[in-house]
C-alpha cells in the first residue's frame, strides 16, 4: 500500500511539473507584456471574488479609514492585478535588463550603490512586497552586488522546484537565497561573517518580534535586521520596486536609513524597527495599490505585549 501511495505521488508530481512546464513555456511564448497583461487580468477577475479580498478591505478600513468603499475597492483591484502580473512574470524574470524604454528596469538612487561599492563594503537591505519585489536580487547582482535574500518553500514541491528555477536563473551563478528557517539562518550568518551584503521583505504577518507602529497600529516585526546591523556595524539601505508598466519597473534605491545608534542594544532595536516601519510607511501611502494587503500583517486584537 506504501508503495502505491508513494507511486501516486510521484505521478501526481511528474503530471503537475509537465504542466507547470507548458504553461511556463507559453508564458514565455506570448512575450513578457502580454503575460504580464494576461496574468493581471486573470488574478483581478478570480482575486476579486476570494476571501483575502475581504480581509485586504478590512485591513485598508483601519489603516487608510479616510477611503470611500469605491477607493477601497479600486485599490484591491490594483493588488490582485499586480499581483498576477509578479506571477506571470516570473519566466522572464532572467530576460529583464536595464534598458530606457520597454520591458526591462531603470535605477533611481543609484550614487548610494556606487558609494557602497566604492568603499568595498557590504550592506542589509530591506524591502516590502511592492511593486515586482522578485526583481530586487537580480537587479543588485546584475549592478555587480549580489545580495542574497530569503525565500519561503511552497507546500507544492512541482511549483516550488519551478519557481526556484526561474529565480536562480535570474539570479546567475553570483546570487544566493537561503531558504526561511534555522537551516537558512545560519547560512545568511556565515554569509555575512564571509563578507557579503543580505536582502529582507520586512512586511509580512508574524506571530512575534517587537510590537511596532504601522499603519496606525501596532504590528509584530522582526527585530533581524537591526539586530545584524548592530552585530557587525552594518548600513540598512531602503530599497523597493515601482511598477511602471507591463514587465517595465523602477527600482529605487535610497539613501542608508538614518537610527541613532546610542550603545543601548534594546532602544537601539527598537529605533531601527520604528524608522524601518516608518519607511515602508510612507512608500505604502505613496501607492497603496502597490502593497499587498492582502494578509493579516496585524493581530486582530490590540496587542498586549511590551513593545521590546
Amino acid at each position: 500500500m506504501a508503495f502505491i501511495v508513494s507511486a501516486l505521488h510521484r505521478l501526481s508530481y511528474h503530471l503537475q511539473s509537465a504542466a507547470l512546464g507548458s504553461v511556463i513555456g507559453i508564458l514565455r511564448g506570448v512575450g513578457p507584456k502580454r503575460a504580464s497583461d494576461a496574468g493581471g487580468w486573470l488574478m483581478r477577475r478570480v482575486g476579486m471574488k476570494l476571501s483575502a479580498t475581504r480581509i485586504a478591505d478590512q485591513n485598508l478600513q483601519q489603516a487608510l479609514p479616510g477611503l470611500a468603499a469605491d477607493a477601497r475597492q479600486q485599490i484591491i483591484r490594483d493588488v490582485w492585478t499586480n499581483l498576477g502580473r509578479n506571477v506571470t512574470e516570473l519566466p522572464h524574470l532572467a530576460s529583464f535588463a536595464r534598458s530606457e524604454v520597454g520591458p526591462g528596469w531603470e535605477i533611481e538612487g543609484e550614487e548610494h550603490l556606487v558609494a557602497l561599492q566604492a568603499q568595498g563594503a557590504q550592506a542589509l537591505f530591506f524591502s516590502g512586497h511592492l511593486g515586482n519585489w522578485e526583481l530586487i536580487l537580480p537587479i543588485a547582482t546584475s549592478l555587480g552586488m549580489p545580495v542574497a535574500g530569503f525565500y519561503r518553500a511552497s507546500s507544492n514541491l512541482a511549483v516550488e522546484s519551478a519557481t526556484q528555477k526561474m529565480r536562480q536563473k535570474a539570479l546567475g551563478s553570483t546570487g544566493t537565497m537561503f531558504p526561511k528557517g534555522p537551516k537558512g539562518a545560519r547560512q545568511a550568518l556565515t554569509h555575512l561573517q564571509n563578507g557579503g551584503s543580505l536582502g529582507f521583505l520586512v512586511d509580512q504577518k508574524m506571530n512575534d518580534g517587537l510590537a511596532i507602529p504601522f499603519l496606525g497600529r501596532d504590528a509584530m516585526t522582526a527585530p533581524a535586521v537591526a539586530q545584524l546591523a548592530l552585530r557587525f556595524n552594518l548600513p540598512i539601505i531602503p530599497v523597493y520596486i515601482v511598477r511602471l508598466g507591463e514587465g517595465r519597473f523602477r527600482m529605487v534605491c535610497e539613501a542608508p536609513l538614518q537610527a541613532v545608534r546610542t550603545g543601548d542594544r534594546h532602544a537601539d532595536i527598537r529605533s531601527i524597527c520604528v524608522a524601518m516601519n516608518e519607511t515602508l510607511e510612507r512608500w505604502v501611502r505613496e501607492r497603496p495599490g502597490a502593497w499587498l494587503w492582502l494578509h493579516r500583517r496585524w493581530p486582530k486584537e490590540p496587542l498586549a505585549l511590551p513593545a521590546v
